[in-house]
């Protein structure tokens, strides 16, 4: 297949994708691409969704978790909540890192050594006896996550045409938004009913699942003739678009998830729903992320910044809402599904928007993303610990979530403008004006 940076009238070659795809060949696609809504995805694409399944459940499952967390460790939930934020916070850090020192080694694997320190954090974190290995454990697992994010968001990418990015990044996504269908809700129950520590030993398992898909049916790529060049990679940071793009994906993130992390506690402190609620409600989040993400995947390659200016618009508006009605069961249960309808449609553009205005620099350009989303997933469950520490309640942190995806609109509107300008993007050649990027939509 074409690689994220390649010339559209290669033809595309599902079958056999090379390294050289995925460290960035210094050349540019054509706007002149479209989207190609009927290209079939290859299977590798949706296995490595399938991976992103169980990073996903352990990435988000403490939502639903937080409480007996907190009352075995004898901590308070804000600070039972840090682990979110550690989760991310070592996403945030193990994505770019991890990128650049694999930058030179085969793809698969890297996969295979990455999902597989993953699956050995969750059987630390089920068996850690007290909250500082508990939270070591975190870290741990999410280096191993974002490192498998970043490698293989590179590899998904560089397997398709230009014009059917932002649907590969759904595949991938869909992993996320399963997870949050089946993985969230599932740990909450098997929280409720055998303890916390068996949802991390439910996560192993699917992690050994996933290293068996990806050791049996991802292709080994071979090396790439020419090795790839760091500088040429770190050249993306002199783009502003790339840093308006990280800015607008970790305040998206970050405001839903300020809310999302506290859910379980304002379920049932706030709307007054038994406990038993909360992993049915956290489902409903889950089956909201599958239409969010269908619909994105589809519409986001014909109309990027229409599907990120309206989706985080949505986003605000729930979570202003949310703030409002959260005394409501019946508002608060309805706001959650929507709330993964907006989060998740807005998704598969901000991965491809990164893609497009770092088309020289693949894999960092999928770190990038990565560490831009757990920028917001360590910001958002901060900024709500910090509001529920200062006394204002769980319902606050909606507010306080509604506050970071206004900033975010605001900068995405900002991008748009910077956008239909004519300005310069790096390559690993020379420079090129932004509006012949594919993303010029």
């Amino acid at each position: 297949m074409p690689s994220p940076s390649a010339d559209p009238a290669e033809p595309a070659q599902a079958a056999q994708p090379t390294e050289s795809s995925t460290s960035g060949t210094g050349r540019t696609a054509s706007a002149a691409e479209p989207p190609t809504p009927g290209a079939r995805m290859p299977l590798a694409v949706y296995i490595l969704g399938l991976s992103v399944f169980a990073l996903g459940t352990s990435e988000f499952m403490l939502s639903g978790l937080l409480p007996p967390i907190a009352e075995d460790m004898n901590v308070s939930i804000p600070r039972a909540g840090l682990l979110i934020s550690a989760f991310a916070i070592g996403m945030v850090i193990g994505a770019p890192l991890l990128a650049v020192a694999t930058l030179r080694l085969p793809r698969k694997t890297t996969l295979i050594a990455l999902i597989t320190v993953f699956g050995l954090g969750q059987i630390a974190g089920a068996l850690a006896p007290n909250y500082a290995i508990l939270f070591a454990s975190r870290i741990v697992s999410a280096l191993a996550c974002a490192g498998f994010w970043a490698v293989g968001a590179a590899v998904a990418i560089a397997m398709v045409p230009v014009g059917s990015r932002a649907r590969a990044m759904a595949v991938m996504i869909g992993g996320l938004s399963i997870a949050n269908v089946l993985g969230v809700p599932a740990g909450a129950f098997l929280g409720e009913h055998l303890g916390w520590r068996s949802a991390f030993w439910a996560v192993g398992a699917a992690s050994a699942i996933a290293l068996v898909g990806v050791v049996t049916r991802i292709p080994r790529i071979p090396l790439p003739q020419e090795k790839p060049r760091l500088k040429r990679e770190l050249a993306i940071y002199r783009d502003r678009q790339v840093l308006l793009s990280v800015v607008v994906t970790a305040l998206a993130a970050g405001g839903v998830f300020c809310a999302f992390s506290y859910l379980a506690p304002l379920l049932t402190d706030v709307s007054g729903l038994d406990k038993s609620w909360v992993s049915g409600v956290l489902g409903l989040f889950g089956i909201g992320a599958v239409v969010g993400t269908t619909i994105g995947g589809r519409v986001a390659d014909a109309h990027l910044f229409g599907v990120m200016l309206t989706g985080i618009a949505a986003s605000t508006v729930f979570l202003v809402a949310l703030a409002l009605f959260a005394t409501s069961p019946t508002a608060t249960i309805v706001l959650t599904f929507l709330l993964g309808v907006s989060a998740f449609y807005t998704a598969p553009a901000l991965n491809a928007r990164m893609f497009n205005v770092a088309g020289a620099a693949p894999t960092l350009a999928g770190a990038t993303t990565t560490a831009a989303f757990n920028l917001g997933n360590t910001g958002g469950p901060w900024l709500g610990g910090t509001v529920i520490d200062a006394g204002l309640g769980f319902a606050s942190t909606a507010w306080a979530g509604a506050a970071m995806t206004a900033v975010g609109l605001a900068t995405a509107a900002v991008a748009l403008k910077l956008h239909r300008s004519p300005s310069r993007v790096v390559t690993s050649g020379s420079p090129v004006e932004a509006a012949s990027m594919p993303s010029a939509r």
